[in-house]
C-alpha cells in the first residue's frame, strides 16, 4: 500500500509532466474556455472585461480566429499566474492607438483605468465585431448612443466639463435621418469629429476647426461646398478672413434643422443678422421684415434675394441682385415686375442721409411734425385743465347762472 507521502509525490509528478507537456505546445482558445467558459458564481465586478467568456460569442468576434494568447501573451500555460498583465491594444492597433493618444479622450488613460480606454467605445473585447456589423457599438446607427453615454449624461457633463450635445444631435436633421430613417450615409459623431483622433475645435488640425468646417461638411455636401467657395463668404475665408461665416454660423453645430421648415424660414435674426446687424435693422423696417416677424414664411427673407450659398455682390453679373437680374429675382414672388418696380430701395434707412437723402429729410420732417403736434396739443390740454380747475373752484361773473358742469 502506498504511503500518503508517496501519493502526494506521485500527484506532483503528474502535474509536472502535464505542465511540461502543455508548455511544449501553445495554448488554444479551447484550452482557455475550459475554465473561463464556466458560469460565474457571483456577479462580475470587473466589467467591462468579465472573467468568464462566452465561447460562442468570442469565436464570432473579430478576435476569435486569433485565439486568446494573441492578446494575453504572458499566459504560456495553465494554471497561469493569478493576475495576467493588462492587455495593450496598441500591440496590433498601433495606428488607432497613436491617433487616440493625440485626442481629447486621452483623459481616460490619465485616470489609470484597469482596462484599455478603447473598451469604452468598442465594448467587451471578447465580443468585438466589425464596425460594419449592426451589433457593434460603433456601427453608424449605434454610434450616437455610444457617444451619448458620456455626451448625454448631465452629471458627467457637469463633473468633467463634457459637451452635453446628445439630445441636440438626436433632434437634428442628421439625427433624424440616421436614427429614424436609418440612413447610414447621414452624418454621425465620427463623420465630423473623427473616430480615434478627436481633438479640440481650437486645434487647427481638427476637422471642426473653424477654417476646416466647410471641407468637413463638404465631405457629404460636396455641391454646397463648391457653391460656398464661389460666393463672397467662401472667398473671404480663402483670403484668410477670420470673420468670414462658415457652415456652422448659419446652420448651428449640433442642432441643425431642416431649412424648409417655417421656424427656420422666419429667423433671419439668428442667421444673416448675426453679422449684418445694420442690414437686419433696415430689413425689419420693411413690409417683408414685419410680416416675417409675424411668422409669415412666404415673405421674402435675406436668402430670397441674395441667395443662400452662392452669395455674390451686385457688381457681379451672376449675382441675383445685379441690376440686370433684379426683374427675374423680384419676379419670383411679384408678377408683372417693371423697371419702375425694381427701383424701390429694399433696405431703406431714414438715419443715413448719404444713402437716402430724400427719405432722411422726409423722416426729419415727419418727426418734427409729430413733435410739434404733440407739443401743441399737450400744452393746449394742460392749459384747458388749468382753466377747468379755476372755473370749478372760483365763482365767476361771466357765469351768472352758475359754473359750467
Amino acid at each position: 500500500m502506498l504511503t500518503r507521502a508517496s501519493y502526494l509525490i506521485g500527484l506532483l509528478l503528474v502535474a509536472f509532466v502535464s505542465s511540461a507537456a502543455q508548455a511544449a505546445q501553445p495554448l488554444t482558445a479551447k484550452d482557455c474556455v475550459t475554465c473561463h467558459n464556466a458560469a460565474p458564481t457571483e456577479p462580475q465586478k470587473e466589467e467591462p472585461v468579465p472573467l468568464y467568456v462566452n465561447a460562442k460569442l468570442f469565436q464570432s468576434s473579430v478576435h476569435g480566429p486569433m485565439g486568446c494568447t494573441i492578446c494575453h501573451s504572458d499566459v504560456k500555460a495553465f494554471p497561469h499566474v493569478p493576475k495576467p498583465q493588462n492587455v495593450a491594444c496598441d500591440k496590433c492597433h498601433s495606428g488607432p492607438a497613436k491617433d487616440f493618444s493625440e485626442s481629447v479622450h486621452t483623459a481616460w488613460d490619465a485616470m489609470k483605468l484597469k482596462f484599455p480606454a478603447c473598451l469604452n467605445c468598442h465594448g467587451n473585447p471578447h465580443g468585438i465585431v466589425a464596425k460594419t456589423n449592426p451589433l457593434s457599438p460603433v456601427y453608424p446607427l449605434n454610434l450616437p448612443y455610444t457617444c451619448g453615454r458620456c455626451h448625454g449624461n448631465p452629471d458627467l457633463a457637469k463633473r468633467y466639463g463634457i459637451a452635453n450635445v446628445f439630445a441636440l444631435y438626436i433632434d437634428s436633421v442628421h439625427g433624424f435621418a440616421l436614427t429614424k430613417d436609418g440612413l447610414l450615409v447621414a452624418a454621425s459623431c465620427a463623420s465630423c469629429h473623427g473616430a480615434h483622433r478627436v481633438v479640440s475645435p481650437k486645434d487647427p488640425s481638427s476637422q471642426t476647426f473653424r477654417t476646416n468646417i466647410p471641407a468637413t461638411c463638404g465631405s457629404c455636401h460636396a455641391g454646397i461646398e463648391a457653391q460656398y467657395f464661389d460666393g463672397v463668404h467662401g472667398r473671404a475665408l480663402k483670403a484668410g478672413s477670420s470673420a468670414a461665416p462658415v457652415c456652422t454660423d448659419c446652420h448651428t453645430v449640433h442642432h441643425i434643422a431642416k431649412v424648409e421648415t417655417a421656424p427656420w424660414q422666419t429667423r433671419p435674426a439668428t442667421t444673416c443678422g448675426n453679422c449684418h446687424k445694420q442690414r437686419l435693422r433696415t430689413y425689419q423696417d420693411t413690409f417683408h421684415g414685419q410680416v416675417t416677424a409675424l411668422g409669415v414664411a412666404e415673405a421674402a427673407r435675406c436668402w430670397s434675394c441674395h441667395g443662400n450659398h452662392v452669395i455674390l455682390p451686385p457688381s457681379d453679373p451672376k449675382s441675383s441682385i445685379a441690376p440686370q437680374n433684379l426683374i427675374s429675382t423680384c419676379g419670383q414672388c411679384h408678377k408683372g415686375v417693371t423697371r419702375s418696380f425694381i427701383s424701390f430701395e429694399p433696405h431703406p434707412d431714414p438715419r443715413d442721409r448719404a444713402l437716402n437723402p430724400i427719405l432722411y429729410y422726409a423722416a426729419v420732417f415727419m418727426n418734427l411734425l409729430l413733435l410739434g403736434v404733440f407739443t401743441f396739443f399737450g400744452l393746449h390740454t394742460m392749459l384747458w385743465l388749468v382753466r377747468t380747475w379755476n372755473l370749478k373752484n372760483h365763482q365767476s361773473d361771466d357765469f351768472p347762472f352758475g359754473r359750467p358742469q
